[in-house]
């Protein structure tokens, strides 16, 4: 295409709650800034830790309302005042209201959107009315996309199957994870169990929800426990945090467990920590994998769709165990813990760089910058 007279570039995305994808959305924002492009964060709602990341280069622009579907309005007056050439979108509910907002506004606005979950995966575990219609919108809305991203191939081949679209029309892109080098150097710890002499800590990190599946990791942790001195620590909020902390007390693993909630900065952490495990049912692409691996911390992973097989090539930079069984996640730790060299997990983080993210993305943006 060559390049555009119009370098606008407007990401919309509900909020900028802590997400995996809200996370991906600024480093993106960021970097498209950096590059010159002017950049407009659309927020159904501008609100969440990651706003204090984003770019003053990025202008953010709040569309102040309850809910993805009644921000549509909004998003249409928007589309019509500002004609940016390209839109970039995450999360399905809002995919699919980007690109009813384009129809609406009857404008020339590029829609990219991108997939970052399982949809089939998605329909088993939530079975209710709301997420059968996002999907029925999804088959009718997708087709008009000028452009479908995911994250991985395995989140690509389950979408094309899902709602019927040819698997040519979908662009693997892994997520971008940020440098963290500078993140993690602070001499002083966040956290006693971080100081010296301290037993070792395996790390998980996520939202408390079903999907991350932490009360495995919980009582994994509690097998490794009877045979090796180490403590627990996930990092994390959500809506399971008061079953997960009775499961910690049943088990009487409460001097061994911490909950310490949401970090906006988890480097440090998985920089010392001794072990990072991934517990999940179902990922799309998991950032948090790829950050513990630029971390140069070993990895533990259930080898769950899809991602982290991808991540780890077959298990080639960390073990992968099957989703929900317990004694070989528990067995993959304590053969982790016990190893004194570990793959170089820090060169497989450099292909999951920022830079190369972000050309990936203007590429598929129709932005040749």
């Amino acid at each position: 295409m060559g390049n555009v007279s119009n370098n606008n570039v407007a990401i919309f995305v509900p909020s900028l709650r802590g997400g995996g994808a809200e996370r991906v959305m600024v480093i993106l924002a960021n970097e498209f800034a950096s590059r010159g492009c002017k950049v407009d964060l659309l927020l159904v709602k501008a609100e969440g830790p990651y706003l204090s990341t984003v770019s003053e280069n990025v202008r953010i622009v709040d569309l102040n309302a309850s809910r993805v579907l009644t921000s549509l309005p909004r998003l249409v007056c928007y589309l019509r005042k500002e004609k940016p050439y390209v839109m970039l979108s995450a999360l399905n509910h809002a995919n699919v209201i980007a690109i009813l907002a384009k129809w609406i506004a009857r404008v020339s606005t590029r829609i990219v959107v991108s997939e970052r979950a399982m949809v089939s995966f998605s329909m088993q575990s939530n079975p209710g009315m709301m997420p059968r219609i996002v999907f029925r919108l999804m088959r009718l809305a997708y087709p008009y996309a000028d452009s479908i991203t995911a994250v991985s191939s395995g989140v690509a081949d389950d979408l094309a199957q899902a709602i019927g679209i040819a698997r040519e029309r979908i662009t693997v892109i892994y997520n971008p994870v940020m440098p963290v080098c500078e993140d993690h150097t602070e001499t002083s710890s966040p956290h006693p169990w971080f100081a010296p002499g301290s037993p070792p800590v395996i790390l998980g990190v996520g939202r408390l929800t079903k999907l991350k599946d932490f009360f495995l990791l919980i009582r994994a942790f509690a097998k490794v426990r009877i045979q090796r001195t180490c403590r627990l620590m996930i990092l994390g909020e959500g809506e399971l945090r008061e079953e997960l902390e009775d499961l910690v007390k049943k088990l009487g693993l409460e001097s061994d467990v911490t909950l310490p909630g949401f970090v906006e900065n988890p480097y440090f952490y998985m920089s010392r920590a001794a072990v990072f495990v991934l517990s999940s049912q179902q990922e799309g692409l998991p950032n948090v994998l790829i950050q513990a691996l630029a971390c140069g911390c070993p990895v533990v992973s259930t080898d769950c769709p899809s991602g982290p097989s991808e991540i780890l090539e077959n298990g080639k930079w960390g073990r992968l165990v099957p989703v929900g069984d317990v004694d070989a996640l528990a067995e993959a730790v304590l053969a982790t813990l016990k190893e004194n060299t570990h793959p170089d997990v820090v060169s497989r983080a450099r292909d999951f760089c920022v830079s190369q993210a972000a050309t990936q993305y203007l590429d598929v943006l129709g932005m040749h910058i």
